[in-house]
């Protein structure tokens, strides 16, 4: 790693220091999108089919059939330059974009994740813009809710993996 990069990693790591409210940061296809205010819990679900056994008629087996991912909400003070709602006009459009999404958690610290959700060809389903209200002086928030393909964990630091080596991707 080169210095500018190590400068770079710092800096971007300090920033994470100051925001003590985010904890967890989001890329796109690679690229370090923004932090963002809260994060949907990420669901995974194994359909199952009944299967009643013959001539056994107090018997069923229940045999896994599919997984199925629940869509992901992601929330944010409102983006000056618009990103993730053109990425979500062009899914409107038709013109339906997959990316992968990388969530990373950071610890207190904030200079390295210790867990990574990777979303595999996330693309966009719904936005929904800011409440408006001048009484309360609040931040503006956008929220953008994702469909997604697969979803695989990366526990940095080896817990709760059977198998896993700490540190390990």
């Amino acid at each position: 790693m080169n210095a500018a990069s190590s400068r770079a990693s710092a800096e971007r790591a300090r920033g994470r220091d100051e925001h003590v409210g985010l904890r967890f940061w989001v890329q796109i296809d690679g690229i370090e999108v923004a932090g963002f205010c809260e994060c949907s819990a990420i669901t995974v679900e194994t359909e199952t089919y009944d299967y009643p056994e013959g001539g056994l008629n107090t018997m069923i087996h229940r045999l896994p059939v599919r997984t199925k991912y629940g869509n992901i909400t992601l929330k944010r003070g409102l983006d000056p330059g618009h990103d993730l709602f053109r990425w979500f006009m062009q899914t409107l459009d038709g013109n339906t974009q997959r990316k992968n999404v990388t969530i990373s958690v950071y610890g207190p610290k904030g200079s390295s994740p210790v867990e990574e959700w990777h979303l595999r060809g996330a693309y966009p389903v719904k936005w929904t813009g800011p409440d408006l209200r001048t009484e309360t002086g609040a931040i503006a928030v956008e929220s953008l809710e994702f469909a997604y393909d697969s979803m695989v964990n990366n526990n940095l630091g080896g817990a709760g993996r059977p198998g896993a080596t700490p540190g390990a991707r």
